[in-house]
């Protein structure tokens, strides 16, 4: 619980109502997306404006509260666990659409902003936000934008952290500062926008941003491509890239995720095969039904012993959310499910994935892999039961196993979930020594009292 004396002065700043540290709420408030981490915070606050955070900061500042930022808590890596207890800053009243600009194509909004009702707004307007997160029916933009988040469109569209302009944002002394803006250009000093972006809420709390916009793509269609070997799978993936067509989505599903999202989906999905490849293309209609044929070809060139085109656009928004409902069909198979998220060079994805099989193999687990092949991203994704004090150690084991896998294969320990506390542990093997302690000094710089999200990124 608070103090008597930090609640009195936070319930000044935002009103009894918004200033909360009852049991209830607290327990609401330990835990996030992701499993086996919770700890009570000392309370929560529920900010409305730019000035209610910097009067937080500063307040939390003079006493030494450890803040964490919060917007849906649908993040993978325990980046809005309470580690250190403190106060938990929930952004989601902050959740206005401030502008449309139609003429410079952009988006200004606060974080607290749900990303579909982005979607929903631009396209209204025949315009297109392309970051597409699978949580994106309940995650906030400022979430979006402190995890770095990808999405499936990544391959032709890039990630949340390319469609990112400029940033309002709360430093941890409660000074705000503005970076970027409405500009194609801007190389004056440091680059804090891209700094922000993926800071997991470690170096600075986001209360407005300008997202850049781009034209709505006139049509798009799906298709389905069916293999009896990860191998052929893999080769299709690099040689359609090869053949200088990106494909909106080119999505991976090895056997078992199939097989469980059929379960779950009943659309159809073949059950015997050891993998597949949905694949949307999006764009004017001459081109997608050209880029379709090329890929079809290329599919069967390559091993695919079916191909389906989806029809119509219900049928193909069914398949992609199938794919997108993966995580949810899963998680119906044991009581706990760990979505990780590892990035391999395109070439190695099917070395990768026959990897991940024998390491489930050798610790006993039970493995599911798809992701986002087009990028080298996979989710291999461990049914567990945290119940399980004997099972739980391994897989502890074939987490490490996995991340060490991905960084020998030209790899990395996350693509798009972030590093928070579930992969502090292994963050200096991507970076390195030098590289660990070059981050650290931009934490130290911006916030010299520890006092933003402390834990997360780094070992505590």
């Amino acid at each position: 619980m608070f103090s008597t004396k930090i609640k009195e002065s936070l319930i000044r700043i935002l009103g009894n109502e918004f200033v909360c540290d009852d049991t209830e709420t607290c327990i609401t408030y330990s835990y996030d997306a992701t499993p086996l981490y919770q700890e009570l915070p000392d309370g929560v606050v529920f900010p409305k404006t730019t000035e209610d955070v910097q009067k937080i900061l500063r307040l939390a500042n003079e006493h030494h509260i450890p803040v964490i930022g919060r917007g849906s808590g649908t993040n993978l890596a325990a980046d809005t666990v309470p580690h250190q207890g403190g106060m938990v800053m929930v952004m989601t009243r902050m959740n206005n659409i401030v502008e449309i600009d139609q003429e410079n194509l952009t988006i200004t909004v606060q974080p607290g902003v749900l990303t579909q009702a982005i979607h929903e707004a631009v396209e209204a307007n025949w315009l297109f936000y392309p970051p597409d997160p699978s949580s994106m029916k309940i995650s906030t933009i400022g979430g979006n934008i402190a995890e770095g988040s990808g999405g499936l469109r990544g391959l032709k569209y890039g990630t949340t952290r390319d469609y990112v302009l400029g940033l309002e944002a709360v430093l941890a002394n409660g000074e705000v500062i503005r970076t970027g803006g409405k500009l194609v250009k801007d190389v004056a000093g440091y680059d804090m926008t891209r700094l922000l972006v993926g800071s997991e809420g470690t170096l600075a709390i986001i209360t407005e941003a300008i997202l850049k916009l781009i034209p709505l793509p006139e049509t798009r269609k799906t298709m389905m491509a069916q293999f009896n070997n990860i191998d052929s799978a893999a080769r299709t993936v690099s040689a359609i890239i090869a053949a200088r067509i990106i494909p909106c989505t080119l999505e991976f599903m090895d056997q078992r995720t199939i097989q469980v999202v059929e379960d779950h989906a009943k659309i159809g999905l073949p059950r015997d095969m050891a993998a597949i490849l949905l694949i949307e293309q999006d764009g004017s209609p001459s081109i997608v039904e050209d880029d379709l044929k090329k890929i079809n070809q290329i599919c069967l060139d390559f091993g695919s012993v079916h191909t389906h085109v989806a029809q119509n656009l219900a049928e193909g928004t069914k398949l992609m959310a199938a794919r997108r409902n993966a995580l949810s069909a899963l998680a119906r198979c044991r009581p706990t499910l760990i979505l990780e998220d590892i990035t391999v060079p395109r070439s190695q994805i099917a070395t990768m994935v026959k990897i991940i099989t024998d390491i489930a193999d050798h610790h006993q687990l039970t493995i599911c892999t798809f992701g986002h092949a087009g990028d080298g991203n996979l989710h291999p994704t461990i049914l567990t039961d945290a119940r399980d004090s004997l099972e739980l150690p391994r897989v502890e084991k074939a987490l490490a196993d996995i991340f060490a896998a991905a960084i020998r294969l030209g790899g990395t320990i996350t693509g798009e979930h972030g590093v928070g506390l579930a992969k502090a542990p292994y963050l200096e093997w991507k970076v390195g020594h030098a590289g660990y302690h070059a981050l650290h000094a931009i934490k130290k710089a911006l916030d010299p009292t520890n006092l933003l999200n402390p834990g997360k990124i780094f070992r505590s």
